[in-house]
C-alpha cells in the first residue's frame, strides 16, 4: 500500500509488513483517529484532513479504499486488508473457498440471534454511540453468535477501542506460528496467560467464561453452521404424509410379499422387486439360503447361486420403526437403494490399509433383488423351468453392474460411484417395462445370452475354465498372441478364478466387455494397462512397435499390403492429438471418439480392416441410432447369428446325436 501521508514509510514499517508471524505476536492497538472518526469514515487518519463529522474528499476515499491500518510495535503502520496486493490473487485463485465461506456467513447470519445482533449495531453504528460487546448469556444452553476471541477482538467496549489487547506473559507457552494445537490441549496447558485471570485472552475457539465464571468451550458459544447429510432426511410433515400412506395401505393388519409392492413403490419409493428385500430388511431376517456347512457348493456362504429365501408377513409396528429407523434418513434414492441393498451391516473396504471405513456394495448384495426380478418379471418367465440359466443370469448381470459402476476395480461398489452411475435409472427401468431386453443395461437376457454362448464356444472341455490357447480362437483368431499374453499375465485385470493360467466366467466377462465397446472409457483403461508394457501410464512408440510388428506379419500371411509402423504412428498421431507429442496417456485416449480404433491397429486385425473398409450404410446405421454403444450394436448382431444357428441345428437334428456339442441353451 502507498504510504499514508504522501512521503516515504515510516521507520520500521517495511520490517512489519514482510514479518506477518512475528506480527501475530505482537501487541496490536487500532489507531485512535478510528474511535473518534466513528463507523462512517475507516480511513485513516491524514494530514490535513476534514474533521471527524465531515465527509471524505475524494483523496481521502482513494486513500481509505487502500485498507484499514493497525499500528504496532515500533511505529509501523501495517495494512489489515490491502486489496490491491495479492489477497485478491490468491481469492481469484481459489473460487471453491470464497463459496464456501460466503455460504458459511450466510448460514451464521440466517440464525435469528445474529441478525438481532446486527441490526442492534448498526443502529448504534448510526445514532454515533460506542459499539458494546454482546453480552454472553447464563443459561448454558443458549449460544451466541460471535465466538469470545471475535468479540474481544471487534468490540471489548467502546472506551477501550483504543487501549490494545494485553500481550501474552514472558513466562507464559506460546504455540509457535503455524503448529497446530487443539482447543482442548491449549486450555489444559493454561492458555496464552498462562493460566491466570485476566492476564490474557485464550486462543480462538479454546474456551470463554460466562457471567458466573463458570469456563465454557467454544463449540457451546459458536452456533452451529454445518449439518453433513441431515438435511437430506425427511422432514417432520413429510415423514407423517408417508407414514399416513402406509398406514392407509396396511389397514390396521400385516402385508406379505404381494401386498408390500405397493408400498415399496409409492412410500419407499423403491423399485417393485424390492419388495421380499424390504420385508427381510424390516423384520430383520436374512434374504439368502445359505448352507453354513459348506455340504450344498450352490448354497455355499457368499455362492451368488444361493436360493433366497421366502421373507415373513410385514406388520404396521415393525415398518414403522424401520422407516423412522432406516428409510427416513434418506429422501436421496440412489443413498436409499444403497442403504436398503446394503443392510444395517456396518461393511468397511480396508483392503488399501488407509484406514478408512466406507461403507459398500459386493456381489453377494444384489443376490436377493435378482432372484426376485428372475421370479417375477414376465419377460424371464421361460427361465423359471431351467434353474441353471437363472444362475448364469444372476452372475452375468451381477459382473455387468460391477464392471461399469464399479470404477475402483476392486469388487466394493460405494455410494459415490453408484451415484455417478445409471444402475438407478435401469433399476427403475426393469420395473417399468416388461420387455426384458429393452432394457439394455445391464439386464438384457440378449446380452446374457451372447456373452455366455461366447464362453460356451471358447470352453471345448466345459470345465467353465478359459485357457490362453481357448482364449486365440475368439473372434475367429482376431487376437495377436503378444495381446493374449498380456491378458493371461494379468496385466489388464487380477483373474479371480484362483486357477493359474486359467481364465473364469467373470474374467471372460470383463474381458469380452472391453474387446467389443472399446469406447468404453473402462475399456480403454483395460487395455491401455494390456499395451503399456513398463507400467508408467504412458505408451511410447516403442511400445506401440512392440505390438504391431505382429499385425505386421499377420497382414503378409493374409496377402494384404501392409502398412509401415512410420505410417501408422502418424495417423495414431493425427487421430489422438496427444498433450505430448509421442507420449500417449490415457486421458488423451478419452478425449478422442476413436480411441478404440488406435488399440485395433494394434492386435485386432479383422476390426482393424472392418475400419479401413467400413461400409457407408453401417455409418449411416449408427447415424440415426446414436443411443446403442459398441457393445449394444455387436449384442444384437450376434444374437441374431446364434438364434439362427440354433434354429438350424435343432431342425437338422445336430444337437440330438451323439457325439455333438450341445448348445448351451
Amino acid at each position: 500500500a502507498p504510504p499514508v501521508d504522501g512521503g516515504s514509510r515510516r521507520p520500521g514499517e517495511k520490517t512489519a509488513r514482510r514479518d506477518h508471524q512475528d506480527l501475530a505476536h505482537r501487541a496490536v492497538d487500532v489507531d485512535p483517529s478510528l474511535a473518534a472518526r466513528g463507523t462512517r469514515h475507516s480511513g485513516p487518519k491524514r494530514r490535513g484532513s476534514n474533521q471527524a463529522g465531515d465527509p471524505p474528499s475524494p483523496s481521502q476515499r482513494t486513500e481509505m479504499s487502500h485498507g484499514l491500518h493497525v499500528n504496532v510495535k515500533g511505529d509501523a503502520r501495517v495494512p489489515l486488508m490491502d486489496v490491491s496486493g495479492n489477497e485478491m490473487n490468491n481469492v481469484n485463485r481459489f473460487p471453491s473457498s470464497k463459496l464456501k465461506l460466503d455460504e458459511f456467513f450466510l448460514n451464521w447470519l440466517s440464525s435469528p440471534e445474529s441478525q438481532k445482533l446486527v441490526l442492534n449495531l448498526l443502529d448504534d453504528a448510526k445514532a454515533g454511540r460506542p459499539l458494546q460487546a454482546p453480552t454472553l448469556p447464563q443459561t448454558p444452553a443458549a449460544t451466541s453468535p460471535l465466538s469470545p476471541s471475535s468479540t474481544n477482538a471487534l468490540f471489548s467496549a467502546a472506551p477501550s477501542l483504543a487501549t490494545p489487547p494485553l500481550s501474552p506473559q514472558k513466562g507464559a507457552h506460546t504455540p509457535p506460528p503455524g503448529s497446530p494445537i487443539s482447543p482442548a490441549r491449549f486450555g489444559r496447558s493454561g492458555g496464552a496467560g498462562g493460566g491466570k485471570e485476566g492476564q490474557g485472552s485464550g486462543p480462538p475457539g479454546g474456551g470463554v467464561k460466562d457471567g458466573q465464571g463458570s469456563k465454557r468451550r467454544a463449540a457451546d458459544v459458536i452456533p452451529r453452521f454445518y449439518f453433513a447429510d441431515e438435511r437430506l432426511a425427511y422432514s417432520d410433515e413429510q415423514s407423517a404424509v408417508k407414514l399416513a400412506e402406509a398406514a392407509l395401505l396396511f389397514n390396521g393388519g400385516e402385508l406379505d410379499a404381494e401386498g408390500m409392492v405397493q408400498v415399496t413403490r409409492e412410500v419407499c419409493e423403491l423399485p417393485g422387486y424390492f419388495a421380499p428385500l424390504l420385508m427381510h430388511r424390516v423384520n430383520g431376517t436374512e434374504p439368502i439360503a445359505e448352507d453354513p456347512t459348506g455340504a450344498d457348493a450352490s448354497a455355499a456362504p457368499g455362492a451368488l447361486t444361493a436360493p433366497a429365501q421366502t421373507p415373513a408377513p410385514v406388520t404396521w409396528t415393525k415398518f414403522t420403526e424401520y422407516w423412522n429407523g432406516t428409510l427416513r434418513k434418506y429422501t436421496e434414492p440412489n443413498a436409499r437403494v444403497f442403504e436398503v441393498l446394503r443392510g444395517g451391516e456396518k461393511k468397511g473396504s480396508n483392503a488399501n490399509g488407509s484406514g478408512l471405513n466406507i461403507p459398500h456394495l459386493t456381489h453377494q448384495d444384489f443376490r436377493s433383488v435378482l432372484r426376485c426380478v428372475l421370479d417375477t418379471h414376465p419377460g424371464l418367465e421361460f427361465l423359471k423351468d431351467s434353474p441353471e440359466f437363472q444362475d448364469r443370469y444372476l452372475e452375468t448381470v451381477t459382473y455387468r453392474i460391477f464392471y461399469q459402476v464399479n470404477v475402483a476395480w476392486n469388487g466394493r461398489m460405494t455410494l459415490r460411484e453408484m451415484r455417478r452411475s445409471n444402475l438407478l435409472e435401469a433399476m427403475t427401468h426393469v420395473d417399468e417395462e416388461e420387455d426384458i431386453n429393452k432394457v439394455l443395461k445391464y439386464f438384457s437376457y440378449e446380452h446374457f445370452y451372447v456373452i455366455y454362448c461366447k464362453f460356451w464356444e471358447l470352453d471345448t472341455d466345459h470345465d467353465f475354465l478359459i485357457d490362453k490357447e481357448d482364449l486365440l480362437r475368439y473372434g475367429n483368431h482376431a487376437l495377436t498372441y503378444r495381446a493374449v499374453d498380456r491378458v493371461f499375465s494379468q496385466a489388464p485385470r487380477r483373474f479371480v478364478s484362483g486357477v493359474d493360467g486359467k481364465m473364469g466366467y467373470e474374467d471372460f466377462c470383463w474381458f469380452v466387455l472391453s474387446e467389443e465397446d472399446k469406447g468404453n472409457p473402462l475399456a480403454l483403461e483395460y487395455w491401455m494397462r494390456c499395451v503399456d508394457l513398463d507400467g508408467d501410464g504412458i505408451l511410447s512408440p516403442s511400445e506401440c512397435s512392440f505390438f504391431y510388428e505382429e499385425q505386421l506379419q499377420r497382414m503378409e500371411c493374409l496377402s494384404q499390403e501392409p502398412v509401415l509402423f512410420e505410417d501408422i504412428l502418424c495417423q495414431m498421431s493425427d487421430m489422438l492429438h496427444p498433450e505430448v507429442p509421442g507420449r500417449i496417456t490415457l486421458r488423451d485416449l478419452r478425449r478422442c471418439k476413436l480411441a478404440g480404433n488406435f488399440f485395433n491397429v494394434l492386435f485386432n486385425l479383422n476390426k482393424f480392416i472392418a475400419f479401413e473398409t467400413r461400409d457407408p450404410f453401417l455409418i449411416r446405421q449408427e447415424r440415426e441410432e446414436p443411443h446403442l454403444t459398441e457393445w449394444d450394436r455387436f449384442a444384437r448382431q450376434e444374437y441374431i447369428r446364434l438364434s439362427m444357428e440354433e434354429e438350424e441345428g435343432m431342425q437338422d437334428g445336430n444337437w440330438d446325436g451323439d457325439g455333438m456339442d450341445p448348445s448351451p441353451f
